[in-house]
């Protein structure tokens, strides 16, 4: 007979909205702090930082669980990463998780980018309306309290934000165990620029009870605003979490990692490694370095993984791009400008449509798995889902998808 302790099964009936809270009536005054030391020395962010740090130190459970576990028929487990771009196009998005031929087979959903009370989508809660819609255990985690409605094009969304929180998710077709969070320092300071913000990116991490297997997962955005060097900080930490986790079973890690082959912490960086790749030749960079961060830029990111057991090479499509860059896109353009002077975009717009001999757009690979006593299974090979941005924008990623089976302690 199966043991599950009781404490990590709590009832359905948990699906309340334990992330609630009362503190945007202070937003106004905190958006006037242009630094976290600055807002942290205030006497009103020390008076309510329990209460912040509270919520944003809270995860939300759910099942909405149907019973329907599809892996078991095929021999192998289906996960699915994805980040949905904050959930905007959530009706379209929870179709297509849920209609999709590759997509809807998933027993394990890997979800980064989801908002939970932002007016850009609608004050939904995003988390909750997909694991409901898609009969789904979940776990959501919220990383940041946004003191305002977000960046670029999203500062101009009609309303307010109702809770003002954004974060990542794990859902699944059979229980999720022991669900919790794990702070990942940030790369720059959230209080900084335009888009001012409490907290920090979190790692949603949760033991899948699936009859082929237990496994962890770990659902993962590391920093976009970071350089190579934070990445592979933030992975480490994520790493050594896992070395901890008890009972011990195989690791499963999937998401965006930002692996973007820049250093994004500041716009000076960002400009300068642009000129550099100019340098080496932009059709180059663009074929053989944003399709392959794991040759040279973001190299020491995945030998850690290497070194610390976890494949990667056979359990991604390598090469295959899951974000694209069109300098028609204005809403990109927008949100790049928030941390990239706009007088920059000139010469990066006529890099693009002058040497790359593609009508100005590139593509880079930001979203992986990596997993530990995890094996590929199955007859369909780790792949991008292309098909869903050549036909609407649901999100500006790609998913990937991967079957695969966990070692179990006799074949490790």
């Amino acid at each position: 007979m199966k043991y599950v302790p009781e404490s990590a099964v709590p009832p359905a009936a948990r699906d309340t909205d334990v992330l609630e809270h009362d503190l945007a009536r202070f937003f106004p005054e905190l958006r006037r702090f242009s630094s976290t030391v600055e807002l942290e020395q205030s006497p009103l962010y020390r008076e309510i930082r329990p209460e912040v740090e509270e919520v944003l130190g809270g995860i939300q459970e759910g099942d909405f669980w149907t019973g329907i576990t599809r892996g078991g028929e095929s021999g192998a487990i289906r996960a699915t990463a994805w980040n949905i771009e904050r959930g905007i196009q959530l009706d379209r998005v929870i179709a297509m998780l849920r209609d999709h031929p590759l997509l809807a087979p998933s027993d394990v959903f890997f979800l980064t980018e989801l908002d939970h009370g932002m007016a850009r989508s609608g004050n939904r809660l995003v988390a909750r309306e997909i694991a409901a819609a898609l009969g789904l255990h979940y776990a959501f985690a919220p990383c940041y309290m946004n003191l305002a409605k977000g960046s670029g094009l999203e500062s101009e969304a009609r309303g307010e934000n109702s809770l003002a929180l954004h974060g990542n998710a794990l859902f699944a077709r059979c229980p999720l165990l022991f669900s919790h969070s794990l702070a990942l320092p940030n790369g720059k300071d959230k209080m900084g620029g335009k888009e001012k913000r409490l907290g920090c990116q979190k790692a949603v991490v949760a033991l899948v009870d699936h009859p082929l297997g237990r496994f962890w997962a770990v659902s993962l955005h590391l920093d976009a605003h970071s350089s190579q060097k934070h990445r592979h900080a933030q992975m480490c930490i994520v790493l050594d979490h896992a070395e901890r986790l008890t009972p011990k079973h195989p690791v499963l890690i999937g998401g965006d990692w930002n692996t973007s082959t820049y250093n994004s912490k500041r716009a000076t960086y960002s400009i300068l490694g642009y000129w550099r790749r100019v340098m080496m030749g932009v059709r180059h960079v663009i074929k053989n370095h944003y399709p392959y961060p794991e040759r040279w830029f973001e190299r020491r990111l995945f030998s850690e993984l290497e070194s610390r057991g976890y494949r990667y090479r056979d359990l991604n499509e390598l090469g295959a791009c899951t974000l694209h860059y069109d300098v028609k896109d204005l809403a990109l353009n927008r949100n790049m400008g928030e941390w990239i002077p706009r007088w920059c975009f000139w010469f990066i717009n006529w890099a693009l449509e002058q040497n790359t001999g593609n009508e100005g757009r590139c593509s880079f690979k930001l979203d992986w798995f990596a997993g530990r006593h995890i094996q590929p299974a199955g007859q369909q090979k780790p792949f991008v889902v292309h098909d869903i941005r050549q036909k609407e924008h649901l999100s500006d990623h790609d998913p990937i998808i991967l079957d695969f089976q966990p070692l179990t302690a006799e074949k490790v």
